[in-house]
């Protein structure tokens, strides 16, 4: 008797993934509603009235720079609080640009050719412990989607806990495409 429950089971289990890999494999006759064209060139897209991308699709074949997860300066090591020794939330989101401008300078790329950005930013305690949000925006807007540099990343901005100093407001990860192809020097 339990040796038939377990033939049963097995034989059911077999049937409902046939009867799945026949219905997943029917879908892929549904053409996608992108078209299947090869894009030449990082193509950014989204609503135009956001300060951020939805998305970016990048060419094959393409190179990648991605930076670990950067973190603010030290501004005033003698400084007795937060807003001394490395500043606001949008003070440390732009020396954490600049650091992250220097270091694609550094591989001959710049801002212009950063396609997306991951953000860490924890709550300030000189804000009711409510995460700086608009500070980070602001800064943001020195660098990205204005005249000087036009890119709109696509963007992640998480409100976490901590980071690994709890002087540190922001963190910021980096993911930038060279813009032709690439080898290593």
């Amino acid at each position: 008797m339990f040796t038939r429950k377990i033939k049963l089971s097995i034989a059911a289990t077999v049937l409902a993934s046939s009867i799945g890999a026949y219905v997943y494999a029917a879908d892929a006759d549904t053409p996608s509603k992108y078209p299947a064209e090869p894009i030449h060139e990082v193509e950014f897209y989204g609503s135009p009235s956001s300060s951020i991308s939805s998305g970016v699709s990048v060419p094959t074949g393409a190179s990648y720079l991605f930076t670990s997860g950067t973190v603010p300066p030290l501004l005033n090591k003698d400084g007795k609080t937060v807003y001394e020794r490395y500043g606001d939330t949008k003070t440390q989101a732009t020396g954490v640009l600049k650091t992250i401008e220097k270091q694609l300078a550094d591989k001959g790329l710049s801002l212009k050719d950063v396609v997306y950005l991951r953000v860490y930013v924890t709550p300030d305690a000189a804000k009711d412990n409510k995460f700086d949000f608009a500070g980070w925006n602001e800064a943001y807007a020195l660098f990205f989607n204005n005249a000087d540099n036009p890119v709109k990343t696509a963007r992640s901005t998480v409100g976490v806990p901590a980071l690994v100093s709890p002087d540190w407001l922001i963190e910021i990860e980096a993911v930038a495409v060279y813009p032709k192809p690439h080898k290593q020097n």
